[in-house]
């Protein structure tokens, strides 16, 4: 006799249910379970570049169905999207880097395969420990193929030098939305204010926890006196975002504290992704989301020897 859980739960897929879990997979890349979120996330890809929508989409694809294919669970991680999200970051970041063709496509189902293998490790792994996944499977592959394929472009240097130009309000402007458009690898404005009208939609707090940690950015790098072009671009905030959506929305409990840690947190990413990507630039590569990742986890890992409510050892499975 089937139990209750197995009673509810859909024993095939249909397009519904298909369409819906692709939507979750681009909308977790932010950590958010809202498919309308995914809607606004998809949309402002292909606003981006319709190149960056279709791999990201084939990505997340392919990570999914890998995941399915495997049974690496009882396909709850699957229908949650949490399965598909670094099969997505993986493709937006080879189109970024090579572009759009056939090959670039073959290589984001590899790639985003390899993640879905990877990710079912790190679950069980990490899970030990109370801690979640986030992207660290991305990452890893994304920093293991900008070393291993010398064809690519390189990657742009950050510089070092303190800058001497000042900050308008225009860069202010561009600086705040691309924070949170540099999650996907989006340099326009106007998809930066679309993606966080995708996570207000998911969720008001994790809208307001990404345009405060955004603000915390840019006054964290001014402190730093770190070029204002790279500010501009929001290659010192992306980190930050997905920190205090994190934090102070996903993992820990709502409280004045856990607001308190995830600005803390917010503020400390962004001098671990400038030497992230100073560690990363021989190569050709990016810091991605690894400071996001490695930071989260020492905040996680920090908060119950602080006497302060920690994640409950479920919310990393």
């Amino acid at each position: 006799m089937p139990t209750a859980d197995q009673a509810v739960r859909p024993t095939g897929w249909s397009p519904v249910t298909a369409g819906r879990t692709q939507l979750l997979g681009i909308a977790q890349v932010a950590l958010s379970a809202s498919p309308w979120t995914g809607v606004l996330f998809l949309a402002a890809l292909f606003a981006d570049d319709w190149r960056i929508g279709v791999l990201g989409v084939l990505g997340t694809a392919a990570s999914t169905g890998t995941a399915a294919l495997l049974r690496t669970d009882h396909d709850d991680r699957i229908r949650q999207g949490l399965e598909g999200y670094c099969g997505c970051l993986v493709g937006i970041a080879l189109s970024v880097r090579f572009g759009a063709s056939w090959r670039v496509g073959l290589l984001t189902v590899v790639a985003a395969a390899v993640c879905s293998v990877l990710t079912a490790g790190a679950v069980r792994f990490l899970g030990r420990f109370g801690l979640p996944v986030l992207t660290a499977p991305y990452c890893l592959v994304a920093s293991v193929m900008a070393i291993a394929l010398p064809a690519a472009a390189a990657a742009p240097a950050t510089a070092a030098a303190a800058s001497t130009t000042g900050l308008s309000a225009t860069d202010l402007g561009l600086a705040f939305c691309n924070n949170i458009g540099q999650v996907f690898f989006l340099d326009t404005w106007y998809a930066g204010l679309i993606l966080l009208a995708g996570l207000l939609v998911g969720s008001w707090r994790a809208g307001i926890a990404a345009a405060c940690a955004s603000a915390l950015a840019i006054l964290t790098a001014r402190v730093m006196d770190l070029p204002v072009d790279q500010l501009r671009e929001g290659l010192y905030g992306y980190n930050a975002v997905l920190v205090a959506v994190a934090l102070a929305v996903t993992f820990l409990p709502p409280t004045t504290w856990t607001a308190g840690c995830a600005a803390l947190a917010a503020v400390a990413s962004v001098p671990f992704t400038t030497a992230w990507a100073a560690f990363a630039q021989p190569s050709g590569g990016s810091p991605y989301t690894w400071p996001f990742v490695v930071t989260t986890w020492l905040f996680l890992a920090a908060a119950p020897a602080m006497d302060r409510p920690g994640m409950p050892y479920e919310k990393a499975k």
